[in-house]
């Protein structure tokens, strides 16, 4: 019964046997390995983008980062949502890695909107050399409240954007669970909508650590990979980072696994919603957000459930509704998922 996160869970015997196959033998490193280049092929291709520049790194923070360093001058400002992981969750490394561009936040929801994207771009280059000029645009899809933008939202966000002649980048930890739920294309959902960088998400789905980067205009290459280089996230034996994402993407296996992340989610909240929980946002993933009352958290954490408790603490009044984050990964077994709603 184990809804913490994502991360938590194991990694596909397919990726281990990638990475016990790149073990044999010698490879040239820092990316010049064979695997490297079938990656770039496979990705441009899933993307329909023959020209794309691709990268791997091993964190999701490190993708986000290097990625907006790229796309952002360091007197600019990035726009984001107050619960964008890149404000949330990165330990100031969208600013140290900028060299000091600072965030901007367009909203505290989960999800920005056109109009609200104006007014805070509209906010920015009011003060001349005084004030900070605008910057990239970063959306999450996932967001972090687990819901996801549609093609209209992404659309239109991305086209105010592109009013004032900005970048947009998405991140995309948790990048397949919104394409499976969506049911469109890779294409679809990032350069034909208007984004220009995607950080690509592989950890969250089941590889034991390794991100893309994608650059849809080739002409950041070479920055990208000075700073990459620079930030001290360049693999000099590089060949198990591609070992990961190449098995990853062999037999559609990032596919079967959001699929498979997104169907228990649906499981487990249907349970939940029968059970009388109220849920502050949609579930629209792998990821749910539902308040219960702390007794029921409390029996539930007594009888080995483990996930996390979002707006409250264990102790307290014994019927106030208590929010929690339920997350699932590819791997939490069906038996788990009816174990937890029958002790609920």
């Amino acid at each position: 019964m184990h809804f913490a996160s994502d991360n938590s869970g194991p990694v596909p015997q397919q990726i281990l046997d990638a990475l016990a196959a790149a073990n044999r033998g010698y490879a040239m490193g820092y990316g010049a390995d064979a695997e490297m280049a079938e990656v770039t092929a496979r990705i441009r291709e899933i993307f329909e983008a023959p020209e794309a520049a691709v990268y791997l790194v091993a964190t999701g923070t490190a993708a986000n980062v290097l990625a907006l360093s790229t796309l952002a001058q360091p007197w600019q400002t990035v726009f984001c949502t107050r619960p964008a992981h890149i404000n949330m969750d990165e330990c100031n490394a969208p600013e140290f890695y900028t060299g000091g561009a600072k965030l901007t936040l367009v909203t505290e929801a989960d999800k920005m909107t056109s109009e609200g994207l104006r007014a805070a771009i509209e906010g920015e280059e009011t003060r001349g050399v005084h004030g900070p000029q605008r910057g990239p645009v970063s959306l999450t899809q996932v967001t972090e409240f687990g819901t996801v933008y549609s093609l209209t939202e992404l659309q239109a966000v991305c086209a105010a954007a592109k009013e004032y002649g900005l970048p947009v980048h998405m991140d995309g930890a948790r990048f397949t669970n919104a394409l499976v739920s969506l049911g469109c294309t890779p294409a679809e959902m990032t350069w034909k909508a208007g984004v220009d960088a995607v950080s690509f998400g592989g950890t969250k789905n089941g590889c034991l650590g390794v991100e893309a980067v994608i650059f849809f205009d080739p002409r950041h290459a070479e920055e990208f990979e000075y700073r990459r280089k620079r930030g001290a996230h360049l693999f000099s034996k590089h060949r198990y980072l591609s070992a990961q994402m190449l098995a990853y993407l062999n037999d559609d296996l990032w596919l079967k696994n959001a699929r498979a992340a997104n169907a228990k989610a649906a499981l487990l909240a249907e349970g939940l919603e029968a059970a009388g929980a109220h849920f502050t946002h949609p579930a629209q993933a792998n990821m749910i957000f539902a308040a219960l009352p702390r007794r029921r958290h409390q029996e539930l954490f007594a009888a080995g459930a483990i996930y996390h408790l979002w707006d409250g603490l264990l102790q307290g009044p014994e019927h106030e509704l208590v929010t929690a984050r339920f997350v699932c990964d590819w791997s939490v077994p069906d038996e788990a998922i009816r174990a937890f709603l029958s002790l609920l």
